[in-house]
């Protein structure tokens, strides 16, 4: 008896290490899927005088066609977390990214303003199913412990894709026309969905594996029915709205990223060209400068709040340098700093503004563990829809004081709204509770 519970043992060690291993694969495949959603986010600043000269797009359109992609990623936030929580992330992300691969190649071929719009949108709906997919797999792959470093190290590949998405666009752009870069763009997303189909599994157990995460494997042994799969999901979107510590965490997220995403996008390089007048592969390497900080930060962040076992500090420590680098940007020299200074700066402003990596895990820790879908979701809309009512409103102040404004001080009333939100955003961070990296819904 004893020598058949040794070699029972050692067959569940070996099926873990095989789960450890092959967890990679899954994660990889997604995080690539990641790539390509971070491309699309930022892609439209830089092919925007393409797209006015094609199409005739006044500012005020064109940060309603930008802002398209964050509206229709914000409307399919809820709806993703249920399939998600539901169907499971390799359906919900392999049939997103197939949809995001058709709109992009609308986009590419649109013969009109309208099928530019449509296209678009169909991106935005398509790649909002990526996101919720990665958190809800790490929840499944990964130990409770690497969620936060693994949330970093998802932020910090995805925003490689907005890398791509600044010179070597342009580049791109220049050499193959904007129409054909887009084009390729989409049946390569076409591609990777079927790549996702075959090699994303849902959990270890889908793949005769034991379970890797400790709360999983905790309540799968005790089968406790009052946190398990038993709850439906109407009840469980319940739970998590009214989880009240939830609550400054989507706000601190949604002001972060109105400010960051909505510059980074669709007016950073607008700001280049017209503050400094720069061509636009120039423009764009300094918007580039702003994602490697952000690449940077979000590996850091998410690791050193692991590492400490802290949430609430880091978050603050983040948050308050964020603002001092808007302040600069906004303020300083009557709202345009030394060109010398910039790339500093806006490395360092990438980076401080990666507490939202933070937020992440804090969503997680305060919500319903089987839940986690739901609650990523959540925060995913508010935050959606402020990234998209900040693009438009930069657009409809540029239009209003277009004519009035000119060079630094036109900017300085474009981007005094973000400078807002980042200081409403740490103080969002003043109310988030400290979890200590553990779940404290009970």
């Amino acid at each position: 008896m004893l020598v058949v519970r040794e070699v029972l043992y050692v067959g569940k060690d070996e099926e873990m290490e095989r789960g450890l291993r092959y967890r990679w694969i899954v994660w990889g495949v997604m995080v690539l899927s990641y790539v390509v959603v971070f491309f699309h986010r930022l892609a439209a600043g830089v092919v925007r005088n393409d797209l006015v000269e094609a199409f005739g797009l006044s500012g005020a359109a064109f940060g309603t066609l930008a802002s398209l992609y964050f509206y229709a990623y914000m409307m399919m936030q809820i709806p993703v977390g249920l399939l998600v929580d539901s169907l499971g992330a390799r359906i919900t992300i392999s049939v997103g990214t197939l949809i995001a691969g058709v709109g992009a190649l609308f986009f590419g071929y649109a013969p009109t303003a309208s099928v530019l719009f449509l296209g678009r949108f169909l991106v935005g709906i398509g790649v909002a199913t990526v996101f919720v997919s990665i958190l809800k797999v790490q929840s499944q792959w990964f130990r409770e412990r690497e969620f936060a470093t693994l949330s970093g190290m998802t932020s910090l590949i995805g925003n490689g894709g907005g890398l791509l998405a600044q010179t070597p666009l342009a580049l791109a752009v220049a050499f193959l026309t904007w129409r054909t870069t887009f084009a390729a763009i989409g049946v390569f997303s076409v591609f990777l969905a079927g790549v996702c189909y075959l090699f994303v599994r849902n959990s270890p157990q889908d793949m005769g594996f034991p379970s890797i995460n400790e709360s999983e494997r905790k309540r799968n042994e005790s089968s406790d029915k009052s946190i398990g799969g038993k709850i439906s999901l109407k009840e469980g979107f319940k739970q998590v709205v009214r989880v009240r510590h939830l609550w400054p965490v989507i706000f601190f997220f949604s002001f972060n990223q109105g400010a960051s995403l909505s510059f980074t996008s669709a007016w950073g390089v607008a700001y280049m060209e017209s503050v400094y007048g720069l061509p636009t592969t120039s423009a764009s390497s300094y918007i580039a400068v702003i994602l490697i900080g952000l690449m940077v930060g979000s590996l850091f962040s998410g690791w050193f709040s692991d590492r400490m076992g802290r949430r609430k500090w880091p978050m603050l420590f983040l948050a308050s340098l964020n603002v001092a680098t808007w302040a600069i940007l906004v303020f300083y020299n009557g709202g345009q700093p030394p060109l010398a200074i910039l790339k500093p700066l806006f490395f360092i402003m990438g980076f401080t503004a990666t507490g939202y990596v933070v937020s992440w895990a804090l969503a997680r820790e305060v919500t319903p563990s089987n839940f986690t879908g739901i609650a990523i979701s959540l925060m995913n809309t508010a935050c959606f829809l402020s990234i998209g009512l900040f693009t438009t409103l930069l657009g409809k102040i540029l239009d209003r004081y277009g004519n009035l404004l000119q060079g630094p001080l036109l900017f300085q009333r474009v981007l005094f709204p973000c400078f807002a939100a980042v200081l409403l955003s740490f103080v969002c961070a003043l109310f988030v509770p400290e979890t200590k990296g553990e779940n404290i819904y009970r």
